[in-house]
């Protein structure tokens, strides 16, 4: 019972937040954070319960993201159709590379996924009479209000989460394991590893593609090298993972969190105190530090996993014990 109150806590503050925060750059912020919350659960699906570490979150979520907006750019309906059209697209991407691919194991799969989101990034650029190509695909937003994007985020992210949790509970879960822990073992007792491989990207992809139409009716804009980004994208959904805890239900979003207040630390110059202090010292040495800053969110990244890894290697949650019995062992000192 204490389990399910607290996520329903939770939830129920997630609700209220817009209500109460009426400044939306917050909410543009916790925007964000839900669609990293949802692109995080599916990448934690396939990567940190089946085994298959993936470089191809890009892909799937660039064909959700472009799956909206075509609609919109084509045929005149409605983006907000992509995304249930969005994570279908993903999912026809993505079984097909799977039939293949996953007959490849470790580094080999990995890389092929890389190869994977690069083939699509490209073909975009260059199907310009239907993608648009580097100019991209401008949609009109459909509200002026953020409340309504961050109330949809918030459903597709406890879906995701619900329902990636009920799948690891259930017995493909089990099977999930099964394969991450020893593929061999699990095929010697009768588990058509194939099939389970193909139906975790399946799920996976699926959720990764409808983030992507979210993105697309919540930008309003798109073009290859913003969806389809190797770092911005599958590098980030990654490091969600791993900051948060891979192979645990709730990482994600804890990873989500700490990935988007990070960037948005130096995005910002640590909201804009690099700034202030150049113009309140008239420093230009300080104003040239504050520009270098809000670039460097790349090395924010690298010195944040340097120490996840280092420190708690399984993460946010899947170390939380022992977070919690270094603060009480320093109560206890005190």
């Amino acid at each position: 019972m204490k389990k399910n109150l607290v996520p329903l806590v939770l939830l129920a503050l997630l609700a209220v937040f817009p209500l109460v925060v009426k400044d939306n750059y917050y909410r543009h912020l916790m925007i964000l954070f839900l669609m990293w919350v949802v692109i995080g659960s599916a990448w934690n699906l396939i990567a940190g319960y089946t085994g298959q570490v993936s470089f191809g979150d890009a892909a799937f979520f660039g064909s959700g993201a472009y799956a909206a907006g075509l609609l919109s750019h084509h045929f005149g309906i409605s983006a907000w159709w992509g995304l249930a059209l969005g994570g279908v697209a993903a999912v026809a991407v993505g079984l097909p590379f799977g039939w293949i691919c996953f007959r490849m194991r470790g580094a080999y799969f990995a890389l092929a996924t890389l190869a994977l989101n690069e083939v699509l990034r490209h073909s975009a650029a260059i199907a310009e009479g239907f993608t648009g190509g580097m100019v991209g695909i401008l949609i009109m937003p459909s509200f002026v209000s953020k409340v309504p994007y961050y109330y949809v985020a918030l459903a597709l992210a406890a879906a995701s989460m619900a329902s990636i949790r009920w799948i690891v509970h259930a017995k493909p879960g089990y099977y999930f394991v099964s394969i991450r822990e020893d593929q061999d073992a699990a095929e010697s007792l009768g588990i058509n590893t194939h099939f389970y491989k193909m139906l975790s990207l399946a799920v996976a992809a699926f959720w990764t593609g409808v983030a992507g139409s979210l993105y697309m009716n919540y930008m309003g804009f798109i073009d290859p090298d913003v969806v389809f980004s190797l770092h911005d994208i599958s590098i980030m959904a990654i490091l969600v993972g791993i900051v948060g805890g891979v192979g645990t239900v709730y990482g994600p979003m804890v990873g989500a969190f700490v990935m988007v207040t990070v960037q948005e630390l130096f995005r910002s110059g640590f909201f804009g105190l690099f700034a202030f202090l150049g113009r309140a010292t008239g420093s230009s040495a300080v104003e040239a530090v504050a520009k270098t800053i809000t670039g460097a969110h790349v090395l924010g990244f690298g010195i944040l996993v340097v120490v996840v890894i280092l420190v708690l290697p399984n993460g946010i949650v899947g170390d939380w014990r022992k977070i919690r019995n270094a603060f009480s062992w320093t109560k206890t000192a005190t």
